[in-house]
């Protein structure tokens, strides 16, 4: 059945105008990204199965070009739209941060770190450049491969801080394994970095690593600051 013939209240787009965005499941939403289904399957069914095989949303978000077209129904016209909606996101979590006290909306820095390194399939280590108010001024990718074989160099850190004036930083840098846990080397970079950066009295305030779909590691939460 075409979601056109379902009854009002139930059409993800009237509930949605009804009662929020937060009231519909994945599936639904993503229905409303979709538009239209194929022949057999309403919007939401797509939107489903689309869920299933990439084993969920935020896989089915960051999934390639090429994955992404192969499916039944998609192609690259649907997957630009896709990532202009990811880039939006971003840009909106990028202001806020950049207008609010990141402790006031830590929820943004994480939805922000997650959408940016959330799926890579390389290591990224970057650096949020924070004011004396701790909003977001600047965000930087210093460097990218496994922590084992690419150098985190403490003096170029501290350049970046001096040349943006910061106050306070957040590192992050993702886990391409999937698995959230910091290893010893994080750990050991971690103190370096707030070492180096101390002594130019500048905070480093978290520590985040972002790992597929968990929720992200933080270092002050977990008393490793």
């Amino acid at each position: 059945m075409a979601i056109t013939d379902w009854p009002a209240d139930e059409r993800p787009r009237e509930r949605l105008l009804a009662r929020g965005a937060a009231a519909l499941s994945d599936a639904e939403l993503l229905a409303l990204f979709l538009r239209v289904g194929i022949r057999g399957k309403s919007a939401v069914d797509l939107a489903r199965d689309l869920i299933s095989h990439f084993g969920g949303l935020t896989a089915l978000c960051n999934a390639s070009a090429d994955a992404f077209s192969a499916v039944p129904g998609m192609g690259p016209a649907k997957y630009a739209q896709l990532q202009a909606v990811l880039e939006l996101a971003r840009r909106a979590l990028g202001e806020e941060m950049a207008h609010r006290d990141v402790f006031d909306s830590p929820g943004a820095v994480r939805d922000w770190l997650r959408l940016k390194l959330g799926q890579l399939p390389h290591e990224v280590f970057m650096i949020l450049l924070l004011d004396a108010q701790n909003r977001v001024m600047a965000s930087e990718e210093l460097f990218r491969g496994t922590l084992s074989q690419t150098s985190v160099y403490p003096r170029e850190v501290v350049k970046l801080v001096l040349k943006h004036n910061a106050a306070a930083v957040i590192l992050a840098h993702n886990h391409p394994s999937g698995v959230g846990e910091p290893s010893h080397a994080d750990q050991a970079l971690t103190r370096s970095l707030s070492q180096a950066l101390s002594l130019i009295d500048v905070r480093v305030l978290d520590h985040f690593i972002i790992a597929g779909n968990t929720p992200p590691f933080s270092f002050a939460e977990r008393g490793l600051l």
